[in-house]
């Protein structure tokens, strides 16, 4: 009987150009100013710390899917 060869991975942690964020160039952290770069981020941050925020809609699909406030 034949013996089978086993493949190998490799897991390769380089970092390549496309990777960088465009807004602050980070790699692997993002400068904190980076959120308020793009709408949707800093949207979410904001509803984050303000729920009072969030637009209607958003509530009633958060509200759909189970979460409660308390």
């Amino acid at each position: 009987m034949p013996i089978s060869k086993q493949s190998t991975w490799h897991h390769s942690n380089r970092y390549n150009a496309d990777a960088v964020c465009p807004h602050c160039a980070g790699l692997v952290r993002h400068e904190p100013w980076c959120v308020t770069q793009n709408a949707d981020v800093r949207y979410a941050f904001e509803v984050a710390f303000y729920p009072d925020r969030l637009t209607a809609l958003d509530v009633l699909i958060l509200h759909a899917l189970g979460v409660s406030w308390a």
